[in-house]
């Protein structure tokens, strides 16, 4: 077999935080999701089956929380903390693309959420 790409995904991962531009974000906060594609290479752990040869999603998903618990004005802002602290945590990561979304962002009309979408690779 060709292997062309390798990737860990986790979707929906729910937050509540008190990231916004308005003070009054701060003190209510909201709820927040984020979802996150994590390029890696892999290929040992498709006839290992150990952790150690690929990437370990409960510690991804713990600096992301670690992120997440930082306020921000702006989910850019987010995003991008979580991608350095990934790429800071996780050496063997190559590439990510990670979405933070606000639920029912404060805007003037219905909305279910607001989303900023970043993609990286390690330098």
């Amino acid at each position: 077999m060709t292997i062309k790409e390798q990737a860990i995904t986790l979707d929906g991962l729910r937050f509540y935080a008190y990231h916004g531009a308005e003070p009054q974000e701060a003190i209510v906060g909201a709820w927040y999701t984020v979802c996150i594609k994590m390029n890696v290479e892999s290929t040992a752990s498709l006839t290992s089956d150990d952790l150690s040869d690929t990437l370990n999603y409960a510690r991804a998903t713990r600096i992301i929380k670690d992120q997440m618990m930082i306020r921000s004005k702006l989910i850019e802002h987010v995003a991008g903390r979580i991608a350095d602290a990934l790429f800071e945590g996780i050496p063997a990561l190559q590439k990510l693309t990670v979405t933070v979304s606000k639920l029912n962002p404060p805007v003037a009309v219905p909305c279910t959420s607001a989303s900023f979408t970043l993609t990286a690779e390690r330098k």
